[in-house]
Parts: C-alpha cells; sequence; structure tokens
C-alpha cells in the first residue's frame, strides 16, 4: 500500500526537476532574461558537456556483472514485439510506412530513462532501482539509438537511390562516400556519379554539391535576390559535359560565360556551333526562361531544374547536374561507346536553405546543426518541421505544396494522415540495390555519426571504465573523479533547464494538433507499459521489478528520438510534442501507475 510518506520522497526526487524546467521557461517566456542566442549557447554547453558526463558518471559507477539479466530481457523483448508487429503492419496495411513505424517505434519503446528515470525510480522504489535504470540507459545508448540511426540513415539511402536511379537502382553494385558527408538527412545537397562498368553495373560516388555550395556562398555574400545564374562547371572527364543550374527565389548576381539562348540551342541542337560534341538523349526540350524550368518529364515550377528525359520523376532543386547520358540508357552507353565507360551525375537536396535549418542541442553533438528556435536565422516551426524529403517544393500540413502541385515521394512526412498518400502522384515502388550494398552504405553513415556524438564516448568510456574498475577493485583518481562530478551533479538540473528552454521557444506546446498528440499520447503511456508489462511477465518478472519495468516504460518520451526526428525530418511535431506535452503528464502518469500497482 502506498502512503503518504512514500509519496512525499516521490515528489521530493521529482519536483526539483520540475522547478529547474519551470525557471527556464519563465526566464525565456516571462522575464525575457535569455536571447534565443544565449539559450543556443546554454543548450550546446548541455550538449557537449553536461549530460555526456553525467551518462559518463552513471554507467561507470554501474556494477555490469551485477546486471539483472531477466529484466534487460524484458525490456530487449518489449522493442522486438514492437518491431516485429510494426514491420508486418507496414509490410501488409496500405497505411503502413518506414517514417510512421520509426515513429510509432519511438513513441513505445524510448522513454527518457536518464533524465527522468533515474530519480523518478529511485524516489518510488530506492537505490536498487536506479541500477535497473542505469542498465536500461546503456541498451538505449549502445544498441537502440543505434537502431534508430541505422532505420533513418535507410530511409534516407532508400529516397536518394529511388529519386535518381529509379530504373537502375537494382545494377548499383558499389557506394562510395565521400569523407565530408556525415548523413543522408537530405539537408545539405549531395550530388551522385554513377560509372557504369563493363560489365554493365552501376559504380556510385556520392559527394557534396559543389554548384550548391556555390549558390550557399553566394547569397551570404550578396544577400537574397531573385533570378536563375547557368554557370557552365569545368570537368575533368573527358567523355562528359556538365553545367550546373543554379537557382534560388531571389536572384544571385552572378556572372555567367554563357546566356539562357546559347543553352537551350545547345540542347535543342539549333545552333551547330554550340553543341556539345556528342549528342544529348534528351532531344527537343523547351526551357521556360520566366519560370526557369526545362521541359524533361516531370517538374516543379519555379525550381529553376533540369528533369531527365522521360524518367518520370523530379530533378532536384537548386542544382541541375546536366550530362548528354543518364537513366536507363546507361547500359546501352556503356557497350557501344568507346571506353566502355560513361558517367552521369546529379544532385539531391532538401528543400530548405542550410541557412535556415534548425534543431535542439540537448543530447546533441557539436555539428549536429544549428538549433530550433534559437539563431539569427530562426525559422517558424510549421516551415521548419515539416520540409520534405523530395526534390519540389515544401508541402504544407494538408498535403498542398506553397508553389506548386505536390511531387511523389518515396513516403510521407506529414502528420495530416496515418498512411502515405495515394492516387496519382504516388511512386512506384523502385528496386533496391543488394542488401550488402545498401547494409554496407548504411553502416558508413551510421558510423560516422556514432563518432561525432559525445554521448558515444560517453557510453562507452563508461562502460568500459566499469568493467575494469569492477574486475580488479581499481578506484578512479581522485583529481579525475572529482573533474567529472562537478560537471555530471549539474547534469540532471542543466538538462531540465534545457527542456524548459526548448519549451518556451516553441509556438506551440501541442504542435502537431489535438488528435495526433492524443494518439502520441496513448502510444506513449498506455501502449509501451502494456507491451512491457506482457514482456516482463513472459520472462518471469514479478513484484517489485515487475512494477518498476512498467512504471519506466510510461515514463515521458526520450530526448535523443526528438533530435533524430528533427535532423531526418521525420514527425518531429508529433517527437516535439511527446517531450513537452509528455513532460507535463509524465508526473501524474507515473503516479497513476505507481498508485495502481501498489495497491
Amino acid at each position: 500500500m502506498i502512503t503518504l510518506s512514500d509519496m512525499y520522497h516521490v515528489l521530493t526526487a521529482v519536483v526539483p526537476l520540475y522547478v529547474a524546467m519551470i525557471l527556464a521557461y519563465g526566464s525565456v517566456k516571462w522575464w525575457k532574461i535569455f536571447s534565443p542566442d544565449q539559450c543556443s549557447g546554454i543548450n550546446r554547453f548541455v550538449a557537449l558537456f553536461a549530460v555526456p558526463l553525467l551518462s559518463f558518471h552513471f554507467i561507470s559507477s554501474n556494477n555490469p556483472y551485477a546486471m539483472n539479466y531477466k529484466f534487460i530481457a524484458a525490456d530487449t523483448l518489449q522493442k522486438i514485439i514492437v518491431l516485429i508487429v510494426l514491420v508486418i503492419w507496414s509490410r501488409t496495411s496500405s497505411r503502413g510506412c518506414l517514417e510512421w513505424s520509426i515513429t510509432l517505434f519511438s513513441l513505445s519503446t524510448l522513454p527518457n530513462t536518464l533524465v527522468m528515470g533515474i530519480p523518478l525510480l529511485k524516489g518510488m522504489y530506492g537505490e536498487a532501482s536506479g541500477t535497473l535504470m542505469v542498465q536500461i540507459v546503456v541498451l538505449q545508448c549502445i544498441i537502440w539509438y543505434t537502431l534508430m540511426l541505422f532505420l533513418f540513415e535507410f530511409r534516407g539511402a532508400r529516397l536518394l537511390i529511388s529519386e535518381q536511379f529509379p530504373d537502375t537502382a537494382g545494377s548499383i553494385v558499389s557506394f562510395r562516400v565521400d569523407s565530408d558527408i556525415m548523413s543522408l538527412d537530405g539537408k545539405e545537397p549531395l550530388q551522385t556519379e554513377a560509372e557504369v562498368g563493363e560489365d554493365g553495373k552501376l559504380h556510385v560516388t556520392v559527394r557534396k554539391s559543389t554548384s550548391s555550395r556555390s549558390e550557399i556562398l553566394s547569397r551570404r555574400s550578396h544577400g537574397p535576390n531573385s533570378g536563375v545564374s547557368l554557370t557552365p562547371r569545368p570537368s575533368n572527364l573527358t567523355n562528359a559535359e556538365i553545367y550546373s543550374v543554379q537557382s534560388s527565389r531571389n536572384p544571385t548576381p552572378r556572372g555567367s560565360s554563357f546566356n539562357h539562348t546559347d543553352f537551350c540551342s545547345m540542347i535543342n541542337g539549333n545552333n551547330a556551333s554550340n553543341v556539345s560534341p556528342r549528342q544529348s538523349s534528351y532531344g527537343n526540350k523547351g526551357f521556360d526562361e520566366e519560370n526557369g524550368v526545362g521541359g524533361f518529364g516531370n517538374h516543379s515550377r519555379g525550381n529553376g531544374v533540369f528533369g531527365q528525359g522521360n524518367s518520370g520523376y523530379p530533378a532536384p532543386p537548386n542544382a541541375g547536374i546536366f550530362s548528354p547520358l543518364a537513366g536507363p540508357g546507361a547500359k546501352k552507353a556503356a557497350n557501344g561507346t568507346e571506353g566502355g565507360k560513361e558517367l552521369h551525375m546529379f544532385v539531391w537536396s532538401s528543400s530548405a536553405s542550410p541557412e535556415t535549418e534548425g534543431g535542439i542541442h540537448v543530447f546533441r553533438g557539436g555539428d549536429y546543426g544549428n538549433e530550433l528556435g534559437v539563431g539569427a536565422h530562426r525559422k517558424d516551426y510549421d516551415e521548419l518541421g515539416r520540409d520534405e524529403f523530395s526534390f519540389g517544393n515544401k508541402a504544407v500540413l494538408n498535403g498542398a505544396d506553397r508553389e506548386g502541385p505536390a511531387l511523389s515521394k518515396a513516403g510521407s512526412s506529414s502528420t495530416a494522415e496515418l498512411h502515405p498518400k495515394t492516387g496519382a502522384h504516388e511512386t512506384k515502388p523502385t528496386a533496391m540495390p543488394p542488401a550488402s550494398v545498401m547494409t554496407r552504405l548504411i553502416l558508413i553513415m551510421v558510423w560516422r555519426k556514432l563518432i561525432r556524438n559525445p554521448n558515444t564516448y560517453s557510453s562507452v568510456f563508461g562502460l568500459t571504465w566499469s568493467l575494469v574498475s569492477f574486475k580488479w577493485g581499481i578506484e578512479m583518481p581522485a583529481i579525475i573523479a572529482k573533474s567529472i562530478s562537478i560537471l555530471s551533479d549539474a547534469g540532471l538540473g542543466m538538462a531540465m533547464f534545457s527542456l524548459g528552454l526548448f519549451m518556451a521557444l516553441q509556438p506551440k506546446i501541442i504542435a502537431c494538433g489535438n488528435s495526433i498528440a492524443t494518439f502520441a499520447m496513448a502510444i506513449r503511456f498506455v501502449t509501451g507499459p502494456a507491451v512491457m508489462a506482457a514482456a516482463s511477465i513472459a520472462v518471469g518478472l514479478r513484484g517489485v521489478l515487475l512494477h518498476i519495468a512498467i512504471v519506466q516504460s510510461a515514463l515521458p518520451q526520450g530526448i535523443v528520438p526528438f533530435v533524430f526526428a528533427k535532423e531526418y525530418n521525420v514527425h518531429p511535431d508529433i517527437l516535439s510534442t511527446g517531450v513537452i506535452f509528455g513532460m507535463l503528464i509524465a508526473l501524474p502518469m507515473t503516479l497513476v501507475y505507481y498508485i495502481l500497482l501498489g495497491l
């Protein structure tokens, strides 16, 4: 039976965290103490120092040789059950898709264990429960967050391949990714170069788009303008002529070495003096100078890009790489052209400018980008959270484009409906490269993300030290232990303070709408604990351990899944609501579970 004394101990452990969060919220919303730039600095400190050192402190002080394997098995079984159900649902249901599978997995299985779980469960069930929470934190950081990264990078790779190689993806046998590319999240413009070997297979190189980089530099140098500039790009390839079409809503005052008329004449073959030495496979196509759009298959008005033949997919924005050979004709050219190899290039990028992207620094590495709601280039959250992974204009919540018709894409990131759009614009499934090729590509990108995340090092170093220290009884030198404890002791308070700043900078606490928020909260606080209860009973947990397992699964939404969702643009408004609104109702919800389980 839960007594008033027990309730007081719980509130004593949790209320101070809410005090820090409320103070941060009021300092921005009511008292205007901190500016957005100052909030960004605080969040960055939390991401790089406070939280990683807090994680290291908990993990290094936990005895890995005394882990409760039944408890770990129950937590693992819960996540495996959810994964299996989501895979079956995405395969068999017309409403199933990868984006919603990722979001539902985050909502149902990844709670805020480090910041909320450890103090809350210690207040409810004593110090032993804190040890169990640390074990859950270790698994989350090393296994489940890595799995989330894998899924997000798989989605990014699939979108890149399906958009740029809709007919020839099955012929790709290798990927090479330049070392300066850290992710396939679609925020930075990427250029793919596909080299066709003598065997007719494609060898793809992915690198940053130099044309898009030049456009960004020009925007920063000259400010917002309007227009389209056509810039020839030099090529070190003997059998390819490459041109970039640089576009923005505002003209960029850059010189061009040739005009639109010459360029159109070269494409149409009407001006023999300007025709490339090798004939283009595009045929006679038109070019709309007013809108900056070439009539090569599907296109979106106002993007100033060239589509590829009749391939049926939109060309990328901001930079178009034009080549005499592209698409399904690659094999034919490889067999009939001297040298046996041809090369065609594409550019892949998000429709949003990197200058205005945002995020949140909480639990995030230093190179992950700017912060949501902070910085000089803050933009409205509705726009920020709904940039589509397509080559067209951004889509608003109801699915209509701001500047033109909707473009097809492999999956929907809109929160207006719980299933991808269907109809005339639906993208046909693209045959993916072999599983071994895709796996290698994704592992490369996941590894690059992990090695730039300070939480990866804190988890690995903490686990390594605990294995050594508890095996041979080695104590950490006092000078090092005290240096770490100074910051780790402030980690919990600073993490909650950052959450308060994040809440204050948002236009709305419920960013995704009431119906979607209700659905998300039901998944977070009802479905997750129900599956955990079933998994715990299946592995034999009883008594207090069963109660701890259920209550920890009813904690509010974790921060890291939201950071990933924002970075990869997969329902960030839903995860934002899960973090903010979930924190507000977490205390009463967990207390309800605590009281009911104690009856």
